[in-house]
């Protein structure tokens, strides 16, 4: 059995923020890095897996610069087998779009069993690239996982639906599953384990075609503030009335 868990390294702004010269982007100098919190529990996942089934090999893919490597090694640490890393000076910057059309290329290649990836990353919030992935990889996706059972060529899953209601569903396998926190207890990297996770090497692979990206981020700023809310007091009739002129005031 083989499953690729499709990370990131995200970026998280301080209490200060400003932006490169060209608008495009938060200076590096404001942002502190981590792992995904999302993908730590996809890997905690595919390593429980693994280990239940006595066999198999959890490879750990991720599309970043060198830096990227630190959130890799720490998934390693806790104990996945392989590590990948995809970049190319196109994918600064990328959307998620063109970041799932990297990752396809490789996961093509190693033709795993599952895929797994966060439901979302916390710097962009966009939960797109998981359901993309499958998409291109011609894979069964469930998105937002919160429970995996498996059975012989099948997988029952609970994903997570609005209003804390959850739908059981079974899915042919290979499958792409987008992993919900919360799933299971992410295990702590041992010192000695860091340490060995350190001396692993990363392949690094360069994707071939891209293709033309789905977005293009034009200006980043941070928004003037307003005069702040007005709050509306009285009865329901009184309160709907004012939200009509208030409507109104703005359309002119």
């Amino acid at each position: 059995m083989k499953i690729v868990v499709a990370v990131k390294q995200i970026a998280t702004l301080g209490d200060e923020v400003e932006f490169t010269d060209d608008e495009r982007a938060v200076d590096p100098d404001f942002l502190d890095y981590a792992l995904n919190d999302w993908d730590s529990f996809s890997t905690e996942e595919a390593l429980q897996i693994r280990d239940r089934s006595g066999e198999g090999e959890v490879v750990v893919v991720s599309v970043g610069d060198e830096d990227a490597e630190e959130a890799m090694r720490r998934c390693l640490a806790m104990g996945a087998d392989r590590g990948i890393r995809i970049w190319s000076d196109a994918l600064d910057g990328a959307d998620p779009i063109t970041v799932a059309r990297a990752l396809a290329e490789v996961i093509r290649r190693e033709g795993p069993d599952f895929v797994f990836a966060g439901v979302q990353s916390a710097d962009s919030v966009q939960a797109a690239t998981g359901v993309a992935l499958a998409e291109l990889l011609g894979l069964p996706r469930v998105a937002v996982v919160t429970k995996i059972e498996l059975g012989d060529g099948k997988a029952v899953v609970d994903r997570e639906l609005e209003g804390g209601i959850v739908d059981r569903t079974e899915v042919d396998v290979p499958a792409l599953f987008t992993i919900q926190t919360g799933i299971n207890e992410p295990r702590y990297a041992t010192l000695r384990a860091i340490k060995q996770a350190e001396q692993k090497e990363i392949e690094v692979v360069e994707p071939s075609d891209l293709g033309e990206p789905a977005y293009r981020v034009r200006r980043m700023y941070v928004p003037e503030k307003g005069a702040g809310a007005e709050m509306l007091d009285g009865s329901a009739e009184n309160v709907a009335q004012r939200i009509a002129e208030i409507v109104k005031e703005r359309l002119k």
